[in-house]
């Protein structure tokens, strides 16, 4: 017999066909469709797809890649597992005998740290893909909710990997981590109106006790190679099952031609996705090889590193404690954030726009995301490159030895005050927008209303300068005259005009949600300024509840 017979024998063999569905290949339609419906990890896609679903450019391969990760993720933490014991005397020992002593041991622990960062950046694109195509909306919404879970899962499982080493970054990022829970409302030691104490607060429960010691590493040891997996696991599942109940969103090349002839899955978008993982793969290959993970000397509480940084997707958070209290910048906010990101599809009702990048299709909907965005990342942009000791500003030249003089005194805004400042500001960007019925002119509202901003702040220097003197003991400068004006246009432009103009006609209930969040949004941005330009510590304080804004 020849080779193509003795194929053909295996291939039609009562063992072969127990394994596999198919037969011997023909390149014909039936058999593209049957490739894909009779694979593990194929029949996830629909045997045909939309042309655009399979452009390069429309998903990037991110939903792909990110699964990818999980597994290679998923293989070389398994073999890390054989040579790692969770324990505080033999942690960096054997981390150590990663490096020196195990035969590739420093490539997998190189691979396996730098896969996680990439997973973290990945799951985040992705997800800013599906938002900026519009693929949340129906009937996808509870998809995009397990997608959220999913990037939260991300978080945590890098997060809770981070302490496995023992050494100085792994002990200070957990700790600086760990002890925003202690300012959680109610539950959390230091936190407002709390009814705990440090030993059984939500600090206390997170890491076993009231420092990260032997049952913190146990704990995080647990979560980040049982827990989060296997919740990841569920919740990816179901996605993918989501995914291919609720259809792809890709929209025709020609959105006028809802009847477009879609393409073979295999080989148009397997082969395309078979060659970004390869790229990938060898990429983090190379980075392994040439790049070393960091290890820096045992960990020792009693040494204190100037400065203790969180992981860099969570230095957002760690920036924010500089201009709010941890309660604020470590809890409600990402509390806000994620519950935020799920209510995006059952708030958003516009049909417009699904399937393609657009911006004109939904406006409003894009900037306000992309807005959010850019801020996150400059926020954690700031706390990696331009934090250095005692959380001082340095500029990426200025060298580290060079102590910065304290900064400026803070002072807080009188209570009363506070409350009609936040007042105007909630009450004027949810109801100012709304009562405004007819459209108005946006070029000429836009550069009229930031010429009487630039006025009004100009008068204010000569006006009320001596009231700011007052209050902060420092005379008013010009360049608090520009932050004013930056300020406030940044709530006339976001809070005010672009609202006006795009979503002031939708119903009551999904406006106010919309404006509430946009407006927490840009005053995040607006605090920022306060402290920065004026050395505002607090709108408003109840510091007797531990309770301050």
């Amino acid at each position: 017999m020849n080779i193509e017979e003795i194929k053909k024998k295996v291939v039609d063999s009562q063992i072969w066909r127990s394994m596999f569905r198919g037969g011997v290949w023909h390149n014909t339609p039936r058999d593209r469709a049957q490739h894909i419906i009779g694979n593990v990890w194929l029949h996830l896609h629909p045997a045909k797809l939309r042309k655009r679903a399979v452009d390069w450019t429309y998903t990037w391969g991110l939903g792909g890649l990110s699964f990818g990760l999980f597994f290679v993720l998923t293989v070389s933490g398994i073999l890390l597992m054989f040579y790692y014991r969770p324990t505080v005397d033999l942690a960096y020992q054997d981390i150590k005998d990663l490096q020196f002593v195990v035969t590739t041991g420093q490539f997998w622990r190189n691979f396996h740290r730098w896969a996680a960062q990439l997973m973290v950046l990945i799951v985040i694109f992705h997800m800013i893909r599906v938002f900026l195509t519009g693929s949340y909306k129906s009937p996808r919404e509870f998809n995009w909710v397990v997608g959220v879970i999913l990037l939260l899962l991300t978080l945590l499982l890098s997060f809770s990997g981070y302490l496995l080493p023992w050494d100085q970054i792994a002990i200070w990022a957990i700790t600086v981590g760990s002890n925003m829970a202690s300012s959680t409302p109610v539950l959390g030691a230091e936190g407002p109106f709390t009814i705990m104490n440090l030993k059984n607060d939500a600090r206390f429960m997170l890491l076993g006790g009231t420092y990260v010691g032997e049952a913190a590493l146990l704990r995080f040891y647990v979560l980040h190679c049982i827990a989060f997996p296997f919740f990841a696991g569920v919740f990816m599942i179901v996605h993918f099952w989501r995914i291919r109940k609720d259809g792809f969103s890709a929209a025709p090349m020609d959105l006028k031609d809802k009847n477009e002839d879609k393409v073979d899955v295999w080989p148009n978008l397997v082969v395309r996705e078979y060659m970004m993982a390869i790229l990938v793969t060898a990429g983090l290959i190379a980075l392994s090889i040439w790049v070393q993970a960091p290890l820096e000397e045992i960990a020792d509480l009693n040494v204190t590193p100037n400065p203790a940084k969180a992981p860099w997707y969570f230095l957002g958070l760690q920036e924010l404690l500089v201009y709010f209290d941890p309660w604020i910048a470590g809890v409600l906010l990402p509390n806000i954030i994620v519950v935020g990101l799920m209510a995006i599809p059952y708030v958003d009702d516009n049909p417009a726009g699904v399937g393609f990048y657009s911006i004109k299709e939904r406006p409003f909907a894009n900037t306000f995301f992309i807005f959010g965005c850019v801020v996150w990342f400059v926020l954690i942009a700031i706390g990696t490159y331009f934090r250095g000791p005692n959380w001082g500003w340095y500029w990426p030249w200025e060298d580290w030895l060079l102590h910065k003089p304290p900064p400026l005194p803070t002072w807080s805004i009188p209570n009363l005050i506070g409350l009609l400042l936040m007042g105007a500001y909630f009450g004027g960007g949810i109801v100012v927008p709304r009562i405004i019925k007819s459209e108005i002119p946006f070029k000429k509202a836009l550069w009229g209303g930031l010429g009487a901003i630039t006025l009004a702040a100009v008068a204010f220097k000569f006006v009320g300068s001596g009231l700011i003197e007052k209050w902060s003991g420092f005379p008013m400068e010009w360049g608090q005259v520009i932050w004013i004006i930056f300020s406030l246009g940044l709530y006339y432009i976001l809070g005010i005009l672009v609202p006006q103009k795009y979503i002031r006609t939708i119903a009551w209930p999904r406006y106010a949600i919309s404006m509430v969040f946009l407006l927490m949004t840009i005053g995040v941005f607006l605090k920022i300024g306060l402290r920065l330009g004026f050395n505002v510590k607090y709108i408003f304080s109840l510091n007797q509840f531990g309770f301050n804004i």
